[in-house]
């Protein structure tokens, strides 16, 4: 199938047949056979011959490679492939939870619970500890509130980034499980072997 030419070539596509600027190509037929360095317009009357497109695979070499194919074909499979390669990708972002080192339990439980739905739609938590004046004089009790995030949202996700200052805040970032290397599930507690089979 011969592609027309009167498309714009666009930047994220290769050029085809007459698009194909060098004087020579290394060629590579439809079976995957190197030809050699031939002339371009050698290398498209072969493609013609065969009811094939000429497409430059590789622009940047010297002098360019070149592969007979059939593009519509070809396109398809390259789009196919980025398709699924997007619906592997999590469509993932970073979230922001800030709180104080002073953080009463209401409000920690609120923010706790939002961490957890964070995780569990797949998003990178960033938990922040905001030190006003004074406080920075007990950059503990901070580490105590999110130590206490980290143990209350394991079952969810895992500390990616540990506690660390960043100026006035202290942060740590939590990953969801799911982004991480699956954990090994606890073994099964053994059933007790009667006397009889012991004594086997």
């Amino acid at each position: 199938m011969i592609i027309s030419n009167t498309n714009i070539n666009k930047d994220d596509e290769p050029r085809v047949n007459s698009e194909i600027r060098a004087a020579e190509v290394l060629l590579i037929d439809d079976q995957g056979n190197k030809l050699g360095v031939v002339s371009t317009s050698e290398a498209l009357r072969l493609s013609e011959e065969r009811e094939l497109d000429l497409v430059e695979v590789a622009p940047l070499t010297n002098p360019p490679v070149c592969r007979i194919l059939d593009y519509g074909k070809y396109r398809f499979q390259q789009q196919k492939r980025d398709k699924d390669a997007r619906k592997k990708q999590k469509n993932q972002s970073v979230k922001e939870i800030k709180m104080r080192p002073k953080i009463d339990q209401h409000d920690y439980d609120f923010k706790v619970k939002a961490i957890k739905n964070f995780l569990a739609d797949g998003h990178r938590v960033k938990v922040s500890i905001f030190f006003r004046g004074r406080e920075m004089a007990f950059l503990d009790r901070g580490r105590e509130v999110l130590n206490r995030v980290r143990n209350d949202v394991e079952s969810h996700g895992k500390v990616e980034t540990e506690p660390r200052m960043e100026g006035a805040y202290m942060r740590m970032m939590v990953s969801p499980s799911s982004a991480l290397p699956p954990q090994k599930t606890p073994d099964q507690p053994k059933p007790k072997r009667t006397i009889e089979e012991t004594d086997n």
